[in-house]
């Protein structure tokens, strides 16, 4: 296994910024498994890159599941239970890395039996997704626990979608307590993975009923995106990659974005307006500055809902409740 030593250069600054910050849960610790399961990180850790290492597409499946139960009533794990919000349009089909998050669970409950939350590990197991990819490091509370419900109708409505303005992502991720700039940061948690060709075709040939392509796509990466996802039902599945560099965390997204050449019309529509385009504009130049910004929007989505003390649970089979 290749040396993961931490990147002792921008940990710092981010760290006393993650402290700082007010959307910190109070009832959230930094040091709440130190006694009662310090091997927690090697185990989350390793169980990441294993995954990573097998199918590089899973650094992004993780940090996308993290986001989809953050944004579903809160990060307490309720998208890994079976049923319920695994049904929703976003995830059938498209949600990935329940065998994982199942794997490194098994592995803690050998450890440190009934200590570890499903939603802490999902939490933990999207940061290093990141950290693993070449991504920034960011210092996380836990201590959260576990729902004992789930809701498609909840996901349907609350998670923004691709085909979604600008105003209504921008409207969904206010419910959640996160701001224009968390919006235009964690979307570039797309710098890692592909999207289903079925979701971009509208793009490529049907724009909004035109009969024609989105005019604000690039002409280069049209043809390049219609040769990847021809005109035909049987290419539904296929997978575009949604930046130049699908498996690596970098700030390509955002130069892709500035070049219209955003897979996603969701995506591209950050350039549609004077602040977000600015804040793409960035991004797009200075990498260091999406790094620490990514850590410190990661650290409030994962503050989003979260349960604590006494109340839900500590799942022992992540699927299910107890």
């Amino acid at each position: 296994m290749e040396n993961h030593s931490l990147p002792k250069l921008h940990i710092a600054p981010l760290f006393c910024l993650l402290f700082l910050t007010s959307l910190v849960n109070c009832q959230l610790n930094y040091t709440f498994y130190d006694d009662s399961c310090p091997s927690l990180t090697k185990i989350v850790r390793y169980g990441v890159w294993t995954a990573i290492s097998n199918d590089t597409r899973m650094a992004a499946s993780l940090l996308r599941l993290h986001f989809h139960d953050c944004f579903v009533n809160g990060c307490d794990g309720s998208v890994l239970l079976d049923g319920g919000e695994k049904n929703a349009l976003p995830n059938l089909n498209s949600a990935r890395g329940f065998e994982v998050i199942d794997s490194i669970k098994s592995n803690l409950e050998k450890a440190c039996p009934g200590v570890v939350s499903c939603a802490d590990v999902l939490t933990l197991a999207a940061r290093e997704a990141v950290y693993l990819t070449g991504g920034p490091y960011w210092s996380l509370a836990f201590g959260r626990r576990d729902g004992s419900t789930t809701s498609e109708t909840a996901a349907n409505e609350q998670l923004p979608g691709p085909f979604e303005p600008l105003e209504n992502i921008t409207r969904k991720f206010a419910a959640k307590g996160l701001d224009t700039k968390d919006v235009v940061v964690l979307s570039g948690g797309h710098t890692l993975g592909f999207a289903q060709c079925g979701v971009v075709k509208p793009r490529l040939f049907d724009f909004a009923g035109s009969g024609r392509p989105d005019p604000s796509l690039d002409a280069s990466f049209l043809q390049t995106l219609q040769s990847t996802c021809p005109n035909r039902d049987e290419s539904n599945s296929n997978l575009a990659p949604l930046d130049a560099s699908s498996s690596k965390f970098d700030n390509v997204y955002y130069k892709l974005l500035v070049n219209s050449s955003g897979l996603l019309r969701s995506d591209q529509a950050l350039m549609s307006d004077n602040v977000t385009g600015s804040m793409v504009a960035g991004y797009s130049k200075f990498p260091f500055l999406f790094y620490k910004d990514f850590g410190v929007s990661m650290v409030k989505m994962a503050g989003i809902g979260v349960i604590t003390g006494s109340s839900g649970e500590v799942r022992k089979n992540c699927r299910v409740v107890n």
